[in-house]
Parts: C-alpha cells; structure tokens; sequence
C-alpha cells in the first residue's frame, strides 16, 4: 500500500510518523511546498524572535530519521494536480506520485492586507521560518514597528519586539485584542499588559495604506487619517486555508476541506487533516476549522490509527497555547457563543481562570499561569463531568479531587473517554 501526504508541515510529518508507529510498512512520500525538513511553527512567533536564528533547532526530525523510517521526503516541488481516477499526485515538475491512499495536509497560508504600499520592502508576514528570519533582521536594525492585526502573532510579535527595545504600535480592527478566540475579560487583560509595557494599542481603528519611504514601508496610514511612522510594518490578519487542490478535483470546500468524524473526504480513498480540514464537532453546529499544533498533532495520529485498522473518531478537546511577557496563556475547549464568564482567581494578580458557560454547560476554559486549571478543564471537557458556574468560581473547590470522584463514578464513560483521547491527543 502507498500513502501520498500532501503538505510537509506538523499534520503531515505527525501523520507520517505515526503510521510507522502503528506498523505500516508500505511506502510512506512527504511531499512539501518549502525545502528541508518539517520543522516547528509555534517558535516562530516566540523564543525564535528573540534570539539569533537557528533554523536546525526548529527541525522536528534530522534528515536522517527520514531515511531510517522509510519516509520519502519530496519537499520544494509544490503538488499541482490531484488525478483521483488514475489515484496519483502531479508535481509542478511533472513528476508523477502514485497512492493507494492520499492524506490532504495543506495547511494555510497568510492572509494578504489588500492595500496600498502592502508589497513594499519592509512588510512582514510570520508563517514560515524564512519570514521569521527576515523579520528578526530587521527589526535587528530598526527602532519602531507597526503591527497591523492584534491577534495571537501580532501581539507575540508585539511583546517580542518590546523586549528587544523597539517602539511598538499595534492595529488592529476590532473593539479588543483577539476578539475572535477569547472573551472580553482575557482581552482586556492582555490589552492592559502590553500596554503596560509600552505598546501603543491602537483598536477600533483600520489601515487605508503602508506608507513609503525611500522605497520601504515607513510606516501606515489609518482609515481616520492618522499617520503612524515606524520603521518596518508587521501584518498579522489571520490565514487562509489551502483548499485549492481539493476544489479543482471536485472535493466539498467550506472554509476548509470537508471532512466527517473520520476526517474522510466523499472520496474514500482521501483525507483531509490539520488547518486545511473543516470537520464537525459533537453539539456544535456546522463545521469547524482549527488552527493549532495540538489538532494538527491529533487529527493526524487519529487518522494513522484508522489507516492501520483501529476504527475511531476524532474527538479530541481543542487546546492551544500564548506566550506574552510574563504569561502564559492556555486554552481549552471552544468559547465561542458562551454566555457566562466565570472568573477563577485574581485578574489583577496575573494568575488566574476564565470559565465560560453557556447556561450551565461548560464549553471552556482560559487560564494565565494556571497549568492546573488548564490540565483539569481538558479533563472535565473530555469526560463531560458536570460543572456549575458556583463552582467553578470557588477556589476552595477542587477540580482535582472533583475529576477523581466524577472517575470513580462513571468508571466505564470515563474509560471509553479516556481511550478516545490516548488515541488523538498528544503526549
């Protein structure tokens, strides 16, 4: 049996790994847009800026370890053309790869501000480590930056560039910093941290055009007419998922590649994993599309398990992670459409929970410096122990023991779960 892997980034390369860790012994082919070897995304945006650039030490696996596990890397060779009748794969080359079973792990790509002045020498964008070296050279040798977009990366930026010395504003659309991930409260602590840092935020407000000067960016103007100088402008506006390939060979596209609980395509022999896949989740309408390393990990594990014969769905509990300054940010779960914020702890004191319901049912959890609260809402979200609010605000109430006894009771429920999240989650 032959496995195509379409996309060499942490959905494809965990998908690789983990069909050799499940015994597959047929032929495994990696094939990536970029050269090298798969390496790590996440530092990019954190320790990666902060140092001098060492892209080996981003490397998931030496390119040995490809060669030792029978994994075929084709990598800087674009895939271009998906023939499902003939079951092959079309290389911008011209080179032909033929699978028995094609794995869609395209991923996304920046989004692209549709402005003026956006392509001039001088604006950034963060996704691959070529970006993240170029920008780390310039702000080595400027004094000021823009950063258009207040959500994870811009503001990972932000604080990375403070701590390097340089004058910082950020822009951003929105009433509030990520706005589209987390609740007004965690939005408007980490509003207040980077200010109290010494970034000028600049909300509610749009950029009309990058602005030049001496053929680069010089800085922006914004759509009330202020002009923000700075010396190398940042953009930060989301991604967009790679799904052309699978529209032009007749896949279903919305906002991603339409995938069931299986991440099956209607194509049998095609699956769709990572930033690339719109799946459904358990009591949420419609499709979802998640952006992190922990469902690209999982998807990707859970889909080995199923292509070597250990049928399960994927229901793995979303978490994701920030680092600011002084915080860390943990996420888990899905907070969108809550209607009850629960805050655990003191907001002031940089050490605290969000939990957030709607009605009585708990759809997650934000946590800053709190691990412990983080590792036990992935735990009562994957075994649905009941939580109230009442609760879940009182620190004399501990979760921990709360989980055992909800274990203890629901032995068999808990296991299954339990099983369920061994299978996707990573360890």
């Amino acid at each position: 049996m032959s496995i195509v892997i379409i996309g060499s980034g942490q959905a494809g390369f965990e998908a690789a790994v983990s069909l050799r860790s499940h015994g597959f012994s047929g032929t495994i082919t990696l094939v990536g847009d970029e050269p090298g070897v798969p390496y790590q995304r996440p530092p990019l945006s954190k320790a990666y800026l902060h140092s001098d650039p060492d892209r080996e030490s981003l490397a998931l696996r030496p390119a040995q370890y490809f060669d030792d596990h029978r994994i075929t890397l084709t990598c800087g060779k674009p895939v271009v053309r998906i023939d499902r009748d003939a079951q092959r794969v079309e290389l911008i080359d011209a080179t032909a790869i033929e699978y028995d079973h094609l794995i869609l792990a395209t991923g996304a790509r920046n989004r692209l501000l549709p402005v003026p002045g956006a392509n001039l020498p001088g604006v950034h964008y963060l996704r691959t480590a070529g970006e993240a070296e170029s920008l780390t050279s310039s702000m080595a040798s400027c004094s000021s930056l823009v950063v258009i977009g207040a959500g994870f990366i811009g503001l990972e930026v932000a604080a990375a560039a403070r701590k390097k010395g340089l004058d910082v504003t950020v822009v951003e659309a929105m009433d509030r910093p990520m706005a589209r991930a987390l609740s007004s409260v965690m939005s408007g602590y980490f509003s207040t941290a980077h200010t109290e840092h010494g970034v000028h935020m600049r909300l509610s407000t749009g950029v009309k055009t990058i602005n030049a000067a001496d053929g680069r960016a010089a800085g922006v103007t914004t759509n009330s007419g202020d002009v923000i100088h700075a010396d190398a402008v940042v953009v930060g506006i989301g991604v967009v998922p790679n799904i052309e390939l699978a529209a032009l060979t007749g896949l279903p596209v919305d906002n991603g590649i339409v995938v069931d609980e299986y991440l099956r395509t209607p194509d049998e022999n095609i699956s769709a994993i990572g930033d690339c896949a719109a799946y459904p989740i358990p009591g949420k309408a419609g499709l979802v599309r998640l952006e992190s390393v922990q469902n690209a990990v999982d998807q990707a594990r859970c889909l080995a398990a199923q292509l070597t014969g250990t049928s399960t769905h994927y229901r793995s509990v979303p978490w994701f992670w920030s680092e600011q300054y002084e915080s860390k940010l943990q996420m888990a779960g899905l907070t969108a459409g809550a209607d009850t914020h629960v805050v655990r702890g003191s907001v002031d004191s940089g050490v605290f929970s969000i939990f957030c319901f709607l009605g009585t049912r708990l759809l997650g959890v934000e946590s800053v410096n709190k691990p412990r609260d983080h590792m036990a809402a992935r735990k009562i979200l994957a075994t649905e122990m009941p939580l109230t609010p009442e609760q879940a605000a009182d620190t004399d109430f501990d979760l921990k023991l709360a989980i055992a006894r909800h274990k203890d009771t629901h032995k068999d429920e808990v296991a299954s779960a339990d099983i369920g999240e061994r299978q996707v989650v990573a360890s």
